[in-house]
């Protein structure tokens, strides 16, 4: 498995500097930020994301994945990012999100989004590319690995996939729903996220308890890392493996510095590579 690291959580540094310290961390590579607020920004595509793989690759870290916030083929720059990435040897591509609308929209939004999904994996099979779609907790169309499962049903599993997040599916299915979605996802799964949640009570307008799922340090949390990894091994997954380090604002159980997060994510790191044997 390739160990790389988010970028978004560096995005004060520059390239140069969030890739010593991503290889200081030990990483072997970078998921790097393409989307507007990222290392590199959409419109500067063609010019800013083959400098930045340099960079990076001067500095011994490989880049096989970036993440974009790509959702439609009609997406602003979304060809120019998936030709660049294609051209720089990017293997992989995470898209973005799709806001669920609401109670009763559920299935008009799963159809739509197939038409999107349509052009998606044309262009990835046009640029030689795989597409990812990240399950995401909360209000997204992505959150259940069963959802996702149905976007990609009889789609072209070189072109689009899975990008399994077992934080996320914890969240959602704690007990045993993050596994059954691992286990429905598993043949499409080429990237895999890693978070992990806890829960922190606390008091509603009424004073009723209000339970939020914050994000904490890999060793403290819910998801059951040394399981999760004994199953993607099962599976025969040996991919790429992003550390998500989201360490500040309100989602997390403490408001780090950049500094502080650098050395949680060291800590991540070590009881990582233990979870993953």
């Amino acid at each position: 498995m390739q160990l790389v690291m988010f970028s978004k959580m560096l995005g004060v540094y520059p390239i140069e500097r969030a890739g010593e310290v991503i290889k200081g961390l030990g990483f072997d590579g970078v998921d790097l930020t393409v989307r507007p607020g990222g290392h590199v920004l959409p419109e500067e595509v063609a010019q800013k994301l083959p400098e930045a793989v340099r960079i990076l690759k001067g500095l011994g870290l490989a880049v096989p994945m970036i993440t974009t916030g790509i959702a439609t083929p009609a997406d602003a720059c979304a060809e120019d990012i998936f030709r660049t990435a294609a051209q720089c040897g990017i293997a992989h591509l995470k898209l973005g999100y799709w806001r669920y609308a609401g109670f009763g929209q559920l299935r008009r939004q799963i159809a739509e989004i197939q038409r999107h999904l349509d052009g998606i994996e044309a262009l990835a099979r046009r640029y030689g590319v795989w597409a990812g779609i990240h399950n995401h907790s909360g209000s997204f169309v992505s959150a259940l690995p069963v959802v996702v499962a149905e976007l990609l049903k009889d789609r072209d599993p070189r072109a689009v996939g899975a990008y399994f997040d077992p934080g996320h599916a914890t969240a959602e299915g704690g007990v045993a729903g993050w596994k059954m979605g691992l286990d429905l996802l598993a043949e499409r799964i080429r990237l895999v996220a890693v978070k992990s949640f806890g829960w922190f009570p606390e008091k509603g307008p009424t004073g009723e308890t209000v339970w939020h799922e914050k994000l904490v340090p890999l060793s403290d949390g819910t998801v059951r890392w040394p399981e999760v990894f004994a199953l993607l091994r099962q599976t025969g997954f040996d991919g790429v493996v992003s550390v998500h380090s989201e360490y500040q604002g309100s989602h997390s159980w403490r408001d780090l510095t950049t500094e502080q997060l650098i050395e949680q994510t060291r800590q991540d790191v070590a009881y990582l590579r233990s979870a993953m044997g």
